[in-house]
């Protein structure tokens, strides 16, 4: 799955992923390959991504764009204050604040 998380003022991360957990609503939840399609409003709290470091190293197109800081890890989370989430066709759109 790809997976882009913008904020009004970059792009914090845009690479493969395996996961995503994030804060809904209603509570946490997990986005897998071949979800279904979701908008859902997003919460103040943590997203944690389990990324496939070898696909984006071998992907020229994350060349840059790829987060820095975490390009190594596997596993990582951030905080967000809030946002919306779009997943379709296994690409997942977190426009964050």
């Amino acid at each position: 799955m790809i997976l882009e998380v913008i904020t009004p003022d970059e792009v914090l991360f845009k690479g493969n992923v395996s996961q995503v957990i994030l804060p809904g609503l209603d509570g946490t939840f997990g986005i897998l390959n071949d979800h279904a399609p979701l908008i859902s409003a997003l919460v103040k709290g943590n997203v944690r991504v389990d990324q496939n470091i070898e696909e984006n190293i071998n992907n020229k197109a994350f060349n840059g764009v790829l987060n820095k800081e975490h390009k190594d890890d596997s596993q990582f989370s951030f905080e967000i204050n809030g946002g919306v989430i779009e997943v379709f066709d296994n690409k997942i759109l977190v426009l964050a604040e």
